[in-house]
């Protein structure tokens, strides 16, 4: 069982460094507390003097030097006027499986987690998932049009919808195949193809029970059609409890207005919900008395089980964890202390509890639950060890606020075999090796 590092005693090692340097002129006092603290910061994170440089690092640049750019100035204002990220994080970058899809046009690119921090995914990081490419859509020109089983039909501008109160809120958005190429056997080893189809961003428009509230919905409407403005007029049925319950009209995402590889200018967000459900480009909405099969896409994703019959509706993302350090692309790099980091979720609410195994789910060990902490949210969590060359077998699983829990690998087979490529939530192995590495494994 690793050591668990609840505290250290840096407050006493300093005061011991203090008494040491007592009696010392103030100059060699100075350099001895100096040299001291050095070696004690480089202690407390496991550190040892590298034998080389990292590639493309200039000598010059370190201490005890003045860095070049410390010797003359850099750019003005508004040299950039749409900020972007520093030219040294250009590898964080959203990435697809070439052999995924036959066209980028009805394919899809998956999350860096292993590069984020926090809960909040940069819009520029959100997974992509199209049907028919993106359109470009001239907001002027823009309608949503709200019919069927109403008292008033209406058709809103985008003038119209944002003169509505708003509602801004944090929820996770996960496509139903997060995962999916997992289901038969360890394929990927990337957290970002494993894990990569999911963001959450602060989401900000409409309730969407607002605007059947002024359309009037008649006794009889059960359902809502919701058709996006796409190639593919993406639509699904939503039932209207949810549509009167959480479901958001949004325009604009992480505090800017929509991208458009995520439905710029309007959107639903159908928090805790599949994706695919959450319908980009959003241009109608049609209430009826049930769901809609006139189209293939309508009649919604099936996941198929092992004795042939396929679960329908199955819209909740049931809730899920994943250990984001250390994995493939984030292995350790030197022994000593480590963080433990990960991230957890669930469709069904608020994450209440992650534990932390490192032999494979023998033994768990809780973690802790890292700043906001929030319903149908990434919920951020961690555990500060210490990794010595031992190897690991380290897993992460989550339980919600309705107490359940995230199940093994060989639990979730036997109730769903494995014919689907949806919903696989199961527990998360990564194979820690004695120098560091990590890999993609499977444990039932």
């Amino acid at each position: 069982m690793p050591r668990i590092i609840r505290n250290t005693s840096t407050r006493e090692m300093l005061t011991q460094l203090a008494r040491e340097s007592e009696g010392l002129s103030q100059r060699d006092r100075r350099d001895f507390l100096r040299r001291g603290i050095t070696a004690l910061s480089a202690a407390a994170v496991g550190a040892a003097v590298p034998s080389a440089l990292a590639e493309g690092v200039d000598p010059a640049n370190l201490p005890p030097n003045e860095p070049g750019w410390s010797r003359r100035l850099g750019h003005g204002v508004v040299e950039n006027p749409y900020g972007m990220p520093s030219a040294f994080e250009q590898d964080v970058v959203r990435r697809t499986v070439p052999w995924l899809t036959a066209e980028s046009i009805s394919s899809i690119s998956m999350t860096p987690l292993a590069e984020l921090k926090g809960i909040i995914t940069p819009s520029g990081l959100v997974f992509e998932r199209y049907h028919a490419g993106v359109p470009v859509i001239n907001p002027d020109e823009h309608r949503l049009i709200l019919h069927g089983l109403v008292d008033r039909p209406l058709i809103f501008t985008m003038d119209d919808l944002m003169r509505f109160p708003s509602v801004s809120e944090i929820k996770f958005l996960e496509c139903p195949a997060n995962g999916g190429m997992e289901w038969k056997g360890a394929q990927m080893e990337a957290l970002q193809f494993t894990h990569g189809m999911l963001s959450c961003c602060e989401w900000t428009g409409v309730p969407l029970r607002v605007l059947l509230e002024e359309a009037g919905v008649k006794p009889e409407g059960k359902w809502i059609l919701a058709e996006g403005a796409d190639g593919a007029h993406m639509s699904r049925s939503i039932p209207i409890e949810k549509a009167l319950d959480d479901t958001l009209v949004v325009y604009a995402q992480n505090g800017e207005r929509l991208r458009p590889e995520q439905g710029y200018p309007l959107r639903l967000i159908n928090p805790g919900w599949e994706g695919n459900t959450s319908i980009k480009w959003l241009r109608r909405l049609e209430v009826g008395d049930q769901p809609w099969y006139h189209r293939e896409e309508t009649s919604k994703y099936t996941d198929l089980l092992a004795n042939g019959k396929a679960r329908k509706f199955s819209f909740v993302q049931e809730t899920n964890s994943v250990i984001t350090h250390p994995c493939p692309e984030k292995p350790i790099r030197q022994s000593g202390f480590i963080e433990i980091e990960g991230l957890a979720w669930s469709g069904r609410g608020m994450i209440k509890q992650v534990d932390i195994s490192f032999d494979g789910g023998v033994s768990w060990v809780p973690a802790q639950l890292k700043g906001l902490v929030l319903p149908k949210a990434l919920t951020r969590f961690s555990l500060v060890t210490r990794w010595e060359g031992q190897p690991w077998l380290l897993q992460a699983r989550a339980i919600d606020e309705t107490g359940y829990v995230q199940p093994t690998l060989r639990q979730l087979r036997e109730v769903r075999g494995t014919n689907s490529i949806y919903h696989k939530n199961s527990i998360h192995t990564w194979k820690v090796a004695s120098n560091g590495e990590v890999s993609n494994v499977q444990i039932t």
